[in-house]
């Protein structure tokens, strides 16, 4: 069945009863800690504390762990996880989004708002409309391996969205226990375009030499996705990463009750340095949506500085009379490959 379009008043009215409820955790919170104070006020003049009780269905902020379905596991301040159902036109709540839930029933709770996203990555639907796969990650690791030999037009894709969402990337090459040492520094060289652009370009094996320490010192306190084709090695990358993982997915699933599902379902997992890793089936088929081209140039770092000075104001880049970015391409400041796969992603070749 069709979902039900909403009024541009239904809307307005969503908005601001979620605004209330968000409201309403701060006001919570703040009267939480000035009675932690009270408390510790009284212990200093008599030694005693006086107890504190909040009602149960007070709101909590939490933390989606788990998406599966309609089921969502939140984690709250404690660490505990409880299973969750959403309120209807709250919106579509994804792995890493902050929430705000009341509990319900011993376990178990409902969300009543989302917080603001400071990020979200998102692919188009079979209609075209962008769906969130991820929420409030601060690190995209871009997975590839080394055979089958990748093209660098899907990493460039995950660029450009990282790009225009405003996250941090890395590129990690995977299975270069494959290779020899004289073939590991050659196909280290393709990629150095990538490093010029800011974006560190970093070799790992989770079954030998080099292993993944090189990636650890970009996890610290961040929320992580691992994005990359089928067969690139991310699920024993992120294995190698969560040497819990086994006693992760337990306690989700003890929690939850999902079951073997908890292994399908997008789900947030807690890294030893305090950051988060998201697994989510759901970029394992990832791709641009239509972006128009000044969208698609901003996702282009180096294009930067060339935007806006071409002899034409609709110029697109291929074979047009003072263009900025044939030039900076003929000078060495564009990658030629770059290039090729804007094109490619604008249509144009």
């Amino acid at each position: 069945m069709p979902k039900r379009r909403l009024s541009g008043r239904q809307m307005e009215r969503i908005r601001a009863i979620q605004e209330r409820r968000r409201r309403r955790l701060e006001e919570r919170i703040l009267l939480s800690l000035a009675d932690a104070d009270a408390d510790r006020n009284a212990l200093d003049l008599d030694g005693q504390t006086r107890s504190t009780s909040i009602e149960e269905a007070e709101p909590r902020a939490g933390l989606v762990v788990v998406r599966h379905g309609a089921s969502l596991a939140v984690e709250d301040e404690q660490g505990r996880v409880h299973r969750c159902r959403t309120r209807r036109h709250i919106g579509h709540p994804v792995c890493g989004d902050r929430v705000v839930w009341q509990p319900a029933e011993a376990g178990a709770g409902i969300v009543t708002a989302l917080q603001p996203r400071d990020t979200a990555l998102s692919r188009p639907d079979y209609s075209g409309r962008d769906k969130p796969l991820a929420a409030n990650i601060s690190l995209m690791a871009i997975v590839i391996a080394t055979r089958p030999r990748p093209t660098g037009y899907l990493v460039d894709q995950y660029l450009v969205a990282a790009e225009l969402i405003g996250v941090d990337a890395v590129i990690v090459i995977n299975k270069m226990d494959l290779l020899n040492a004289d073939e590991q520094i050659e196909f280290q060289r393709s990629f150095e375009h990538y490093i010029k652009l800011g974006c560190p370009v970093l070799a790992v094996s989770v079954k030998g030499r080099p292993g993944v320490d090189a990636l650890l010192p970009y996890l610290a306190g961040r929320t992580v996705i691992l994005l990359g084709q089928s067969g690139v090695g991310k699920s024993s990358l992120a294995k190698s990463l969560l040497p819990d993982q086994d006693v992760q997915i337990g306690r989700l699933s003890e929690a939850t009750g999902l079951g073997r599902h908890t292994t399908s379902a997008a789900t947030c997992y807690r890294l030893g340095n305090d950051g988060h890793l998201i697994d989510s089936p759901g970029v394992r088929s990832f791709r641009l949506g239509n972006i128009g081209q000044s969208d698609l140039e901003r996702g282009f770092r180096e294009f930067a500085p060339y935007i806006g000075h071409c002899r034409f104001t609709d110029c697109h880049h291929l074979h047009e009379p003072d263009c900025a970015i044939l030039a900076a391409v003929e000078a060495g400041e564009i990658a030629p490959q770059r290039l090729r796969n804007f094109h490619r992603l604008a249509g144009a070749g």
